[in-house]
């Protein structure tokens, strides 16, 4: 432990907001002898303490590596901007939690990429713990730097800056990373041989090796290998059967209360629904399970560790667990046993959907969430979003009958071949709603309120939209207003997403490696923390953009064709471009394609991995 550091970051505690997210220690850390391990590794969150914290994906990869004996996993968290003043101000790097060492002298820094937005703080993150921002500008004197999560399916825009990313499932991949960054450290081997190594394995992009050229017109002409043996495209990493994948039943529990302060138990990864616009319902194929007991036990051991009063069911739709009825029986009494309350989000409503709702939530009825994500059943075809006009209303007048008196409506706008008659049909949803209230609650559903909120469609990489243009501010901020005026009716609350914020996280989900120096220059303007509406300066990224010489729209307005050369497609996530693209000449014909559950659709997972579900090929 660095004691100088120590000392010097106790004595600012006492000036900064929340202390408890600086100082460590906190039940189920993890403490080694740091003299004693081979490989230390920081996972890096770009985000808060209790953001951060609230990310289970953390807790999985902190479990994995720090079972094995040889290797150190510690967490780093970015300061708060009242922390970081005075930590640039006293000479003090960024620390890990657990023994309070600079990054700068660890093997490994690592940085999980959730969310487009966050990029800034990556390189903030890198500059506050005195390593170069730029990877060419880090010899062996510094810790790799390496990145992965869903971003990471597009990691063009960071190329400058990340020695590596890992792609895919990292339960293996890292720990197994980490042993071998170890042992070419030990045999004097240089950074390069060692990316030599590491590109043999499954889910590894070294940027370093690969070089990119344009056509006039800004297009990608080519990828080109500048290490023979590189991989082309580099294949996402799958692991097929998760039900005996470790799991951390003894969570890090915060000392800050988490943004989600709860245990968490994952049912399954991927989803069969195949809505065109959702990045993970693609890259986070085929649908994995665990069985229903290994989830109890996981559930309740994870609940009698940390001593939460609360049990969270992770999946991108709960509901379409293959025993979920069983699942939910098994859990309601269990946790009213142990006086838990317990959280499943993502259920799709139906009838037993409300009854399991009924008894988990008894008397106290809280908002009932539903995600229509369009407002004609035209638009919702076009997304594959599978649910009818039908579906809607027998689900809130369910609801209303039960006793629901706040309904939260989720839509998206700027969807492809979107039109102002579908802007009316979510205004007409949310009058029917208001409307069905009363006529089963009569004036007792006097205090009924419908939140209607809408985000901004964002064309994401590996998706079946991700050719499609996005609307200009202007176009989103026009049709904001349009619904402002429709739903200005009493009983419905109307709320909206930033439009900038969309603009900008469009370039870097679909930008190519030309993006660094916006991102950079983005970061000089004092960019960090940008999913915080309180810290976020569109007045510096306009002025990045004029520094940098980036052409927004051309990563945003612009349709892209059918055959370009898409800076992703260095990538192989698994599902094949042939099926995206049949998908969205499907979409503009407003034609479905049925859930895989019932039968397979062809999206090419089962090249490398089975699928587990009923009928796949």
């Amino acid at each position: 432990m660095n004691h100088s550091h120590t000392e010097k970051l106790n004595q600012l505690l006492k000036r900064v907001e929340k202390p408890g997210r600086y100082i460590g220690g906190e039940i189920h850390s993890v403490k080694k002898d740091p003299e004693k391990v081979k490989g230390r590794f920081a996972f890096c969150f770009p985000d808060l303490y209790e953001i951060g914290m609230s990310y289970l994906g953390m807790q999985i990869l902190y479990k994995v590596i720090n079972d094995r004996e040889t290797l150190y996993c510690e967490r780093v968290f970015a300061p708060a901007v009242d922390m970081e003043k005075l930590m640039r101000e006293e000479n003090i790097p960024l620390l890990t939690l657990e023994t309070k060492t600079p990054l700068s002298e660890m093997d490994i820094v690592g940085f999980t990429l959730q969310y487009e937005m966050s990029f800034t703080t990556v390189l903030n993150m890198l500059d506050l713990a005195q390593i170069p921002i730029r990877r060419e500008e880090r010899d062996e004197r510094y810790p790799l730097v390496i990145a992965g999560g869903p971003c990471a399916f597009n990691p063009e825009p960071l190329t400058d800056f990340i020695d590596l990313f890992l792609i895919g499932d990292g339960e293996i991949l890292l720990p197994d990373l980490i042993d071998l960054y170890a042992i070419c450290k030990v045999q004097g081997k240089s950074r390069k041989e060692f990316f030599h190594e590491a590109c043999k394995m499954d889910g590894i992009y070294i940027p370093s090796l690969y070089d990119v050229k344009y056509n006039e017109d800004g297009t990608i002409k080519e990828f080109c290998k500048l290490y023979e043996e590189a991989p082309f495209p580099v294949k996402r990493t799958i692991i097929g059967n998760i039900e005996d994948l470790p799991f951390p039943t003894e969570p890090v529990v915060p000392f800050v209360e988490a943004v989600h302060d709860r245990s968490v138990v994952e049912t399954f990864r991927g989803c069969t629904r195949g809505c065109r616009f959702c990045q993970a319902g693609m890259i986070y194929r085929p649908v994995r399970e665990r069985s229903l007991d290994r989830i109890m036990d996981l559930a309740m051991e994870q609940l009698a560790n940390t001593g939460n009063d609360e049990l969270s069911l992770l999946s991108l739709s709960t509901s379409d667990y293959s025993r979920f009825e069983d699942l939910a029986n098994a859990l309601i009494p269990a946790c009213k046993k142990e006086n838990v309350s317990l959280s499943l989000p993502s259920l799709r409503i139906d009838r037993f959907a409300f009854d399991v709702l009924n008894q988990i939530q008894e008397y106290r009825k809280s908002g009932l969430t539903y995600a229509p994500e369009a407002g004609t059943q035209r638009l919702r075809d076009v997304i594959n979003k599978g649910v009818t006009e039908a579906d809607i209303y027998t689900s809130i007048e369910q609801a209303l009958e039960l006793g629901w008196s706040h309904i939260k409506l989720y839509f998206m706008i700027g969807l492809p071949t979107e039109t102002d008659e579908d802007l009316d049909g979510i205004a007409e949803i949310a009058k029917k709603i208001v409307d069905l209230n009363y006529k089963i609650n009569g004036s007792r559903g006097g205090r009924f309120r419908v939140t209607v909120s809408v985000s901004n469609f964002v064309p994401k990489s590996g998706t079946p939209f991700q050719w499609e243009s996005q609307n200009s501010a202007e176009e989103f901020a026009r049709k904001h207003n349009y619904l402002t005026a429709k739903l200005h009716m009493k009983g419905v609350t109307f709320n909206y997403h930033d439009n900038a914020t969309s603009s900008y996280e469009a370039v870097f989900a679909r930008g190519d490696r030309r993006c660094g120096k916006l991102l950079e220059a983005a970061f000089r303007n004092g960019c960090r923390l940008d999913g915080w509406t309180e810290h976020f300066k569109p007045d510096a990224w306009e002025k990045a953009f004029a520094d940098s010489g980036i052409d927004k729209t051309f990563y945003t307005e612009r349709k892209r064709s059918f055959d370009e050369i898409l800076p992703w497609d260095i990538i192989d996530s698994g599902v094949s471009k042939k099926f995206l693209r049949l998908e969205a000449e499907r979409a503009y014909g407003a034609v479905t394609t049925q859930d895989c559950r019932h039968a397979c659709v062809g999206c090419g997972i089962n090249r490398y991995v089975t699928c587990e579900m009923e009928g796949c090929l």
